[in-house]
């Protein structure tokens, strides 16, 4: 007997050949991706370093070292506003970049591009893992600074949430823009030396040397906004607003030019 034959026959069930699922809702497919990127970040030592480490050696030299000058306010507020938004750069844009970079040049953005991902989803998994890895990085030096005397004020843990969401959106795209115009290699030596000079005189930190032309850069508008929040307890406006023309055109651009192989 055939086995068409068979399936008909009586006693046997019809063989189904239908497929045997469908992809999963293109939200749960981006909260996986964001999942295991921020799982591979968090157990990557050289990542850890650069988001953990020394954000936390960073906080603890500029509470404890008296000659640098943070600006007007409580030191140890001051302290962690610019310890954060020196994590926001390390994680949105030094991190992002060297990951997507590498994994751009190895092949891995352009077979989970062709999945049922897809290329927005990969994106979108992408800036979630960064949040979830901000997120960390708050709470970690958040309770460092409450260590070193920082005790934080709920207007402006409120005031500092646009900040860190603007600077995370900034950032992000313009790592995304390195990563996907630049070799790897190239990435890497941007990236990491971009993170040093602003760390230097970005207005991260420390208030920007270069005075209101600093407040004009993505690193100075953060800094000053995480300064004016978690130090002072206000939402500065002004900084807000370049963080969000930097956000849109980076974002813009990355859309523009971003190569996937």
């Amino acid at each position: 007997m055939s086995a068409s034959a068979a399936a008909q026959a009586p006693g046997h069930a019809p063989l189904d050949l239908s497929p045997a699922g469908t992809a999963a809702p293109w939200g749960r497919r981006v909260r996986h991706q964001a999942a295991f990127e921020a799982r591979i970040a968090l157990r990557n030592g050289e990542q850890l370093l650069l988001t953990l480490v020394l954000p936390v050696l960073v906080l603890v030299g500029v509470t404890r070292v008296a000659s640098l000058d943070l600006g007007e306010g409580e030191r140890p507020a001051l302290a962690v506003a610019g310890v954060l938004a020196l994590a926001v750069v390390s994680t949105a844009f030094t991190g992002q970049a060297i990951a997507t970079g590498f994994d751009r040049r190895n092949g891995v953005l352009r077979l989970l591009a062709t999945s049922p991902l897809g290329r927005s989803g990969l994106l979108a998994g992408k800036v979630l893992a960064v949040l979830a890895l901000v997120l960390v990085q708050v709470l970690v030096l958040g309770a460092a600074g409450a260590l070193l005397g920082w005790r934080p004020g709920a207007v402006g843990l409120l005031a500092a949430v646009p900040a860190l969401l603007l600077g995370v959106a900034a950032f992000t795209a313009l790592g995304l823009l390195l990563a996907g115009t630049v070799r790897a290699e190239g990435t890497l030596a941007v990236a990491n030396f971009a993170w040093v000079l602003l760390l230097a005189g970005g207005g991260l930190v420390l208030p920007s040397p270069l005075g209101a032309v600093g407040g004009l850069l993505p690193s100075g508008a953060l800094g000053d906004a995480l300064r004016a929040a978690v130090g002072a307890q206000e939402l500065a406006v002004g900084p807000l607003l370049v963080l969000a023309a930097w956000a849109a055109a980076a974002g813009l651009a990355a859309a523009r030019w971003f190569r996937w192989e």
